[in-house]
C-alpha cells in the first residue's frame, strides 16, 4: 500500500468563502501530508458524535451537476475511446438504471484517473448502489482522488470532487473501517476536515470540523471555534450547520456570547429546510428553544428570516 504523493504544503491563494485563517490552514496542508492519504477505498458512510450525525448532511452539487451534464451528452454505445466517453456512458446507463453497466464504464474512466467517475464509484460503492456495498473500496477511490489531485486549486474545475473526497476521507477516519488496515484516527479526521474547510471552503468539512471542535475529538473543545465554523457552513445553506449555531446563539454554551435573535433566526431557517425524519432532530431543536423564547426575541428573529436572504441562496 503505497503512501500519498500528494503535497499539501504548497502556498496556494485563499479562495472566496474559506476560512481566514491562513496559518491554521498551512498546518493542515502539513499534517495532512504527514498523515499520508493513502491510496484506500472512501465513501459517504455516517458517524455518530454526542448522538447527531457527523455526517456530508448537505448536497455535494458541483460534482453532481458536472455528472449531469456528462449524461446529458451524447456518446456511442460502448465506444469507451476516452475516459470522457465512458464517463458519459456510465452516467447515461446509471441514469437508465442499468447500474451494472455503468459501474463497467465508470471503471473504465476511473482507470484513466478521471476524478468524477472515481467519486462517483466511491459513492456507489459507499452506498451499495448498484454494487455491493464496500467501504474499503470506496476508500480507496476517493484517496486516489486526494492523490491524484494534488495540485488542483480552489477554482479547479474538479474542485468539488477533491472537497468531497478530503470531507468524507475525515469520516472514514473517525472511527475506521471495520476489518481494514483504516483504523481510527481523530487526528487525521481533523486533519481532512481542516484542509477542505480551509482552502476549499467547503461547507460540509466545515460542518463536520465544527462538530470535532464542539466535541472534543481530534483536537481541544473549543466552542467558540466551532460557532465560527458552523457560521461558515450556515451562511452556504448548510441546515445541520445552521440548527447548531443557532441553539449555541441562544443559550450561550461554551462561552459563545449570547444572542437569542440570531440564535433564533438560525433555528427557523433550519427547521424551514428540514427534510425527512433524519433531520427530526432539527425541528425538535427549533420548538425546544422556540418555546423558551420571549416574544420580543422571536419578533426579531422573525424579521432577521425575511432579511437575511440565506433560505434562498440554500442550494
Amino acid at each position: 500500500m503505497r503512501t500519498s504523493r500528494t503535497d499539501l504544503c504548497r502556498p496556494r491563494t485563499r479562495p472566496a468563502g474559506a476560512d481566514p485563517d491562513r496559518p491554521a490552514a498551512a498546518r493542515a496542508r502539513a499534517r495532512a501530508r504527514e498523515a499520508g492519504v493513502r491510496r484506500v477505498s472512501f465513501g459517504l458512510r455516517t458517524a455518530l458524535l454526542a448522538g447527531l450525525l457527523l455526517v456530508a448532511a448537505f448536497p455535494v452539487t458541483a460534482p453532481v451537476e458536472a455528472l449531469d451534464a456528462a449524461a446529458r451528452t451524447p456518446v456511442s454505445e460502448k465506444s469507451y475511446r476516452s475516459a470522457k466517453d465512458a464517463l458519459r456512458t456510465g452516467m447515461r446507463e446509471y441514469n437508465a438504471g442499468d447500474k451494472e453497466g455503468a459501474a463497467r464504464a465508470l471503471e473504465y474512466a476511473a482507470d484513466q484517473g478521471h476524478a468524477l467517475a472515481l467519486w462517483k464509484l466511491g459513492r456507489m460503492y459507499a452506498d451499495g448502489d448498484g454494487v455491493p456495498h464496500d467501504d474499503l473500496r470506496a476508500f480507496e477511490y476517493f484517496s486516489r482522488i486526494a492523490d491524484d489531485s494534488s495540485d488542483d486549486g480552489p477554482d479547479a474545475p474538479n474542485s468539488g470532487v477533491v472537497a468531497s473526497a478530503f470531507t468524507a476521507l475525515g469520516t472514514y477516519f473517525l472511527d475506521g473501517i471495520k476489518g481494514t488496515y483504516v483504523r481510527a484516527n481523530p487526528e487525521r479526521a481533523y486533519d481532512m476536515f481542516n484542509y477542505a474547510a480551509s482552502y476549499f471552503g467547503d461547507p460540509n468539512a466545515q460542518y463536520n470540523l465544527a462538530r470535532l471542535y464542539l466535541d472534543g475529538t481530534g483536537v481541544e473543545a473549543d466552542a467558540r471555534q466551532a460557532a465560527r465554523w458552523f457560521n461558515l457552513a450556515a451562511e452556504k445553506g448548510h441546515r445541520p450547520a445552521q440548527a447548531l449555531l443557532g441553539d449555541l446563539l441562544v443559550n450561550g454554551l461554551g462561552g459563545v456570547p449570547v444572542q437569542r435573535a440570531r440564535g433564533l433566526m438560525w433555528l427557523s431557517l433550519a427547521r424551514q429546510g428540514a427534510e425527512g425524519r433524519k433531520e427530526d432532530w432539527i425541528v425538535a431543536l427549533y420548538e425546544k428553544n422556540w418555546a423558551a423564547a420571549n416574544e420580543s426575541d422571536r419578533a426579531l428573529a422573525q424579521s432577521e428570516v425575511q432579511t437575511s436572504g440565506i433560505g434562498r441562496r440554500r442550494r
